[in-house]
């Protein structure tokens, strides 16, 4: 855009804490992080917090018990995310050298039967919202492998008919030897050919959570070493139609099991090797609220062994239920929540196994995982067809950020208290590349969110003489775009909401934000609406124009362009020397008919008696400029202030707006609440 020059004094030294203050009283507050804060070591949940902890803790994207010690289990963290449907894109990326977070979507049907698919260091394959399935085949962890986190996933039935003790295969469903920091959760295992899951030969630091173990003779064993290294964490996870190593830990440093599930244990008569939980060789164990019903041997110990349980409820059982030595205590490793042992059969039934919910959002820690928001944007595949949150920690990131076309589906999300904590910023005018060029965000890809940040260009054009000095934080190309309690910083063209081309509508929804500029700072041809927000039009110093707020490019045969609702307006420009916007032709196209209706929202002294102004020889009377029910000392209603007529109220709303073709509606979603 070409525009009357933006000059004014330098504003970039006022503190983000001012505009906090300007509207605590006016918005929405920050985002409050899904995760739950962390509870005391050890302590137990009252009865009626037992589900929303059990539910907590199954979002959560980093491990908690032994894998999350030393150093901690981050997975494929860092790395590319891939989404796999067969068995050669699968082996390929589970045994690539850099990391990668694989997403299995449906079954996958492993050749030969029982056949390995090789896992090496630092990846995560994680189940599509309960849909990825391994069949007929083993993942299998060599020794040196390390980082390692499979959640998510069904793997089954690579059991051999006859073979009740799996005597002649070796087709588990996950094996590992000599392997560290592994992550095993939300798993359902069942009907393999040897054990469910075997964690062999001085395997370290792992944790096994939230996993059902079903249908078979051999379920989860530790150990098959003289050594005594292993630490494992097993909570959570519910043991029903299994006959044996539930789990059987052999020579374990440490073994914390608490929370698990064991019923419907296998009833074969066996007077030995029908068992629940067994310290084996010198294993130290630890068995808390955990609940057996109809098991034979709950828990027992080897002589050399040591066993120590606590709050734990045993139904219809037998035999067994061995006790002695001080083992350890857990919390002198990590803090943990207990869950009441009544609860137990409840919840883990419930909450273990694979989780429509899980899969489906993939996040990615911004700096903790990728250095920069730049390098998590391009860890996403092209084509996204799954939720994709970066979680972007408190600070300054001094960098352009560009989301594709082709990477839709995404979530910036802000995680410190305030929106002022985490910002996005860049110093580029228009004059090094047009309006491109100086954008700090451009978002051209569908279906993005942008939570709890700020996004600001602070070039300053009063330091400048340049032929182009608008500077843009944001521009926005794509369809069904969300601002949510968002800032955008700058002076001449902070904001761009635009589309691909004129005749293409793309819709954009902004709530309980706040906007600041002086000239044109926002404007596009995307329908947008502006609901709940505050509008700080900058002074330039002048006595008789400060500028513009809007310059709308409304496609002409698209009745809906800028709406600005339920807002408020602010300016430290003088009564009577503001815009409320006027009509941008790019390049002279006819066919670009502004619509701006300012609805329900105050408006400052600042304002103009006649707000609207022509541009580049367009009248402003041939665009579609209206107010309705505009209040404050800049309100009023006059020959030069078209009025939205009541009659016509029904047809321009929010829903009207974004409705578009297919229904869209953020504002009776998550940000409509």
């Amino acid at each position: 855009m070409t525009h009357l020059r933006s000059k004014r004094l330098s504003h970039r030294g006022r503190a983000f804490a001012a505009v906090t203050a300007l509207i605590a009283s006016f918005v929405v507050g920050a985002f409050t992080p899904a995760e739950a804060a962390a509870e005391p070591a050890g302590t137990a949940a009252r009865p009626a917090e037992a589900s929303r902890s059990f539910a907590a803790s199954r979002w959560t994207d980093r491990p908690h018990g032994f894998a999350s010690l030393d150093g901690g289990t981050t997975g494929g963290a860092g790395g590319k995310v891939v989404t796999v449907t067969d068995q050669a894109s699968l082996a390929q990326y589970a045994s690539a050298e850099e990391p990668y977070v694989i997403r299995v979507a449906g079954a996958i049907d492993v050749e030969p039967f029982g056949s390995d698919i090789v896992v090496t260091s630092n990846k995560t394959i994680i189940g599509v919202g309960g849909t990825g399935e391994i069949v007929h085949g083993e993942l299998h962890l060599n020794p040196g492998t390390s980082n390692v986190i499979i959640r998510n996933l069904t793997i089954r039935d690579s059991y051999v008919e006859g073979d009740w003790d799996g005597k002649t295969t070796d087709f588990d469903a996950i094996q590992m030897d000599t392997v560290d920091h592994v992550w095993i959760d939300h798993n359902r295992f069942e009907r393999m050919g040897d054990g469910l899951l075997d964690i062999r030969k001085d395997s370290r630091y792992v944790t096994v959570s939230y996993n059902q173990f079903k249908n078979h003779n051999k379920a989860l064993g530790i150990g098959w070493t003289t050594n005594v290294q292993t630490e494992i964490t097993i909570d959570h996870n519910w043991f029903t139609g299994t006959k044996q190593r539930n789990p059987s830990a052999d020579n374990c440093a440490y073994a914390h099991l608490y929370n698990n599930y064991l019923s419907a244990q296998v009833a074969d008569g066996d007077p030995v090797w029908t068992y629940g939980n067994w310290s084996r060789g010198k294993t130290r164990m630890v068995i808390e609220n955990s609940y057996y019903d109809g098991v034979q041997h709950p828990y027992q110990a080897d002589a050399t062994a040591e066993l120590v349980q606590r709050g734990s409820i045993l139904k219809n059982v037998g035999g067994r239920q061995d006790a002695w030595g001080t083992a350890f205590d857990p919390k002198d490793f990590y803090a943990y929540r207990l869950d009441p042992a009544a609860a137990v059969p409840a919840l883990v039934t419930r909450l273990s196994g694979p989780q429509k919910g899980l899969g489906t959002n993939t996040v990615l820690n911004v700096p903790g995982d990728y250095p920069t928001v730049q390098a998590a944007v391009d860890a996403v595949p092209a084509g996204n067809d799954g939720t994709v949150t970066l979680r972007i920690a408190p600070g300054t990131y001094r960098a352009k950020v560009l989301v594709p076309a082709n990477k839709p589906n995404l979530v910036l999300q802000g995680t410190g208290q305030d929106r002022s904590d985490t910002v996005i910023v860049h110093d580029t005018p228009a004059a090094y590349g047009g309006s491109n060029g100086s954008a700090t965000v451009r978002i051209l890809a569908s279906d993005v969110t942008a939570r709890n940040l700020t996004f600001s260009n602070d070039f300053d054009e009063a330091a400048h003489e340049l032929n182009g000095e608008q500077a843009l934080a944001v521009k926005t190309t794509g369809d069904r775009i969300v601002f949510e309690n968002t800032a955008f910083l700058g002076n001449q063209d902070t904001l761009m909401t635009d589309s691909p081309k004129l005749d293409v509508i793309s819709r954009v929804y902004i709530r309980d934000s706040y906007i600041e500029g002086d000239v044109d700072f926002i404007y596009g041809r995307a329908t947008t609406v502006i609901e709940r927000s505050l509008i700080k039009a900058l002074s330039r110093g002048s006595d008789s124009n400060n500028g513009y707020i809007t310059a709308a490019s409304t496609w002409k045969d698209n009745p809906y362009g800028f709406l600005i609702t339920r807002s408020k307006v602010v300016s430290d420009a003088p009564a009577g020397t503001y815009h409320l916007g006027r009509p941008w032709h790019p390049g002279g196209e006819p066919n670009a008919v502004a619509q701006v209706l300012f609805r329900d929202t105050e408006l400052p002294a600042a304002i103009k008696s006649s707000p609207w102004t022509d541009m580049s020889g367009f009248s402003w009377k041939d665009a579609r400029f209206t107010e309705y029910r505009t209040y404050g000392p800049g309100a009023g209603v006059t020959a030069d202030r078209p009025q939205l007529d009541g009659s016509d109220a029904s047809t321009y709303t929010v829903t009207k707006y974004l409705a578009g073709t297919d229904g869209w509606a953020p504002h009776l979603g998550r940000a409509g609440r």
